[in-house]
């Protein structure tokens, strides 16, 4: 039995469809420039610039960071905010709103994630890259849907919902994962004050206060103390999402709308792509595949290619069979393996998790390395894949 037609997608379901789509096209746009500069006779100075440290001081008081840490531990925060933004409109007012609607794109991700990270156990165990089980256990959204946009308009409405909902649950789950396995020790008293601002943060939200600014404010604050607490401070930008109001007063938007409004063009078109290009800077000469990293780059590839699509087509056909799901209107099991494939792609959250995993460079290069490798196979048998269903079902 299928399920009834999609009736209403909301216009905030649509906008981040579409600016999805068009911010994976220039991830990737970017993320091939990094890898051709880094090994290019300008390579080493690239390289270079993203690692050196600025001091800035105010007040006698200095202040010296890297453009690497500026962008993943600061401007990374405003993508989680943007994610924890979806994932929460998902939960209350969107495809995952009910057990009905969920329990696919649910039983999906947890396959996606359970079977990929299995696997690269499996391939490390008692090695020294065990840390980077939790990598291939991501999809990135952006490239996922900009992949699906190159498909063409054959694709169906409710694919589009299926893999996004999907995409939604793995972010979700590869928060929890940092946020449990890939911080440092807990310093208590910066444990109770983020506690506290959590709990403010809810209270304003209890009683309607509609400012943005007094929760963007505390987002800062928050993230200074979780960065002090030992958990990665980019779990602030999650946890701001989750308390702002999603009421509105009169016309006026709720401040959940108004900020998801406001970021998707900086965090789509600023922050990836500066992500991808300082992230990214991989000499390939470099990257020695040895007995350190072998097992690792096998993980990863088996993870991302093979556990994904796996993963999510056995969990989905088990829900499915035992009734706890049904399959969307215009989906069928080919088009669900296309979007296992697209599934594969891990991009984002498998490089930012590689860095919180390994300290080596040798690890974090073939790591990185292969995420991208895998990544563009799994968005190249995805885009195939799904070309040639579509194109036999209209024959």
């Amino acid at each position: 039995m299928q399920a009834k037609p999609f009736q209403k997608v909301s216009k905030y379901f649509l906008q981040f469809i579409k600016t999805q789509q068009f911010g994976g096209v220039l991830l990737l746009a970017c993320t091939l420039f990094s890898i051709i500069i880094s090994n290019s006779l300008f390579g080493q100075s690239y390289i270079h610039f993203w690692h050196t440290s600025f001091q800035v001081i105010i007040n006698d008081t200095i202040f010296s960071k890297s453009p690497t840490f500026i962008i993943n531990d600061g401007l990374m925060s405003i993508f989680f905010l943007l994610v924890g933004i979806e994932i929460k409109r998902e939960l209350t007012v969107g495809e995952l709103n009910t057990l009905q609607k969920a329990t696919l794109p649910l039983a999906a991700a947890f396959g996606g994630m359970i079977i990929p990270a299995f696997i690269f156990y499996f391939f490390n165990k008692g090695t020294a890259a065990t840390a980077g089980w939790g990598i291939p256990m991501a999809t990135d959204i952006a490239f996922a849907l900009a992949v699906l946009a190159l498909v063409g308009k054959k694709v169906p409405l409710a694919l589009k919902v299926f893999l996004t909902a999907l995409a939604v649950v793995d972010d979700l789950g590869a928060i929890v994962v940092i946020g449990l396995f890939y911080s440092s020790g807990i310093q208590l008293i910066y444990a109770l004050m983020s506690l506290g601002i959590i709990i403010f943060l809810f209270v304003l939200n209890k009683l309607k206060v509609n400012y943005s600014i007094v929760y963007i404010v505390l987002g800062f604050v928050l993230w200074f103390t979780l960065h002090r607490m030992g958990i990665h401070a980019t779990i602030a930008g999650v946890l701001l999402a989750f308390t702002l109001p999603t009421f509105q007063k009169k016309e006026m938007p709720s401040v959940s709308n108004r900020v998801a409004h406001f970021l998707h063009v900086p965090v789509n078109f600023m922050i990836m792509p500066l992500f991808a290009l300082a992230n990214t800077c991989i000499v390939f000469g470099s990257v020695v595949v040895d007995s350190t990293t072998s097992n690792l780059v096998v993980g990863i590839m088996a993870g991302l290619f093979l556990g994904k699509p796996i993963g999510i087509l056995l969990f989905s056909y088990i829900a499915i069979k035992l009734n706890w799901a049904t399959m969307p209107r215009g989906v069928d099991w080919n088009l669900l393996l296309g979007a296992g494939f697209l599934g594969g792609i891990g991009f984002t959250m498998s490089v930012f998790i590689t860095l919180l995993a390994f300290s080596l460079p040798e690890m974090v290069n073939a790591a990185k390395i292969t995420i991208v490798i895998a990544s563009l196979l799994a968005g190249l048998i995805g885009f195939i894949w799904l070309s040639v269903a579509l194109n036999r079902r209209k024959q």
